[in-house]
């Protein structure tokens, strides 16, 4: 029901004399509205997950568009490239080695579009070579790194007490081993090559994530919906896996994107010292070693690899960012 005209109720200043309440009303005033069966169950606005929030975000972002584009460009570039290039990584024409960009093969007829390097190699599909190493190396260590840290972080996190003081003793003297010397010793066991990087490096890069998923875990082990399970009987397991790891999901993946980047590093880094793949094989890293030789007279030779790893590693530190923006309910606008 509802009255045609508004029933106001006053007070009259000094008076204190009250109107509305006591008039009366007649029923003529008053016209039957009824009940609106068609709308009244009806969502107003849709329900929206929290991963499709997140995604729908990270959609308006220009700079997390822009950082996407880049690196499946830099992954497509690193599959199809070295195979469909008229030119190999590997071969060698020292008759015309150190020559410029656009420079035009007077044997096969193709274009060397980064020019060639010391001993005649095309520097374009070296690039895209070294590219592909670079990547399969910090997503193989990235993924260990994950799923080794998830689930000892998960274990310590949730048990707490006298295993997670034991477990994180040991996390403390895996981090304090310095991981130039790992590497060494692996070098003089082990060949050189992609497996050997991998290996030396989820050694002791799983320590970080493991802390991680650690705080986090504490964090949420006392919560409503971890007492539930624990109350109906769940399984230590079934609640790390199925009700903890899951509310940090997130936070994993936004470690996992900022953790590339120094992997890609690492990997140029010890390839400049000579620990890295082994030649002829190439890596943004042995392409900066040997542009440094030739600086003065070359530069684009160490211009170019450096250009990659700086825009590679500068698209993963600013995608980790807005993904941290948007799964972060703390800093939504």
């Amino acid at each position: 029901m509802l009255r045609k005209k508004d029933i106001k109720s006053t007070v009259e200043a000094g008076q204190g004399k009250q109107y509305g309440i006591n008039d009366s009303i007649s029923a003529d005033e008053f016209q039957v509205l009824g009940t609106d069966t068609k709308n009244m169950e009806s969502i107003v606005r849709p329900s929206i997950s929290f991963g499709r929030d997140a995604f729908n975000r990270i959609k308006k972002s220009k700079v997390a568009v822009l950082c996407i584009v880049i690196l499946l460009v830099l992954i497509l570039g690193a599959i199809f490239v070295p195979i469909f290039s008229q030119f190999n990584y590997s071969d060698q024409n020292v008759a015309y080695a150190n020559q410029p960009m656009f420079f035009k093969d007077p044997v096969t007829g193709g274009i060397h579009l980064f020019g060639t390097d010391e001993l005649g190699r095309d520097i374009f599909v070296r690039i895209w070579y070294g590219a592909r190493v670079s990547l399969t190396v910090a997503v193989a260590v990235a993924l260990i790194d994950c799923f080794v840290g998830v689930i000892y972080g998960g274990i310590s996190g949730y048990f707490g007490g006298k295993v997670d003081n034991v477990m994180m003793r040991i996390v403390e003297i895996i981090s304090g081993i310095p991981y130039l010397i790992i590497v060494i010793l692996l070098m003089t066991v082990l060949d050189r090559g992609i497996g050997t990087i991998i290996v030396a490096y989820s050694l002791t890069g799983w320590t970080g994530m493991a802390r991680l998923v650690r705080g986090q875990v504490v964090s949420l082990s006392q919560q409503e919906f971890v007492i539930a399970a624990k109350s109906m009987g769940a399984k230590p397991s079934r609640i790390i896996g199925l009700h903890l790891v899951p509310n940090v999901l997130s936070v994993i993946i936004v470690n996992i994107t900022l953790d590339i980047p120094n992997v890609i590093f690492t990997e140029a880094f010890l390839s400049m010292l000579g620990l890295g793949i082994a030649p002829p094989q190439s890596s943004w890293g042995i392409m900066a070693n040997s542009g440094i030789q030739v600086f003065q007279n070359y530069p684009s030779q160490l211009v170019i690899p450096a250009l990659f790893i700086c825009v590679t590693m500068l698209s993963f530190n600013l995608l980790g960012d807005q993904l941290r923006d948007a799964f972060d309910p703390k800093l939504r606008r």
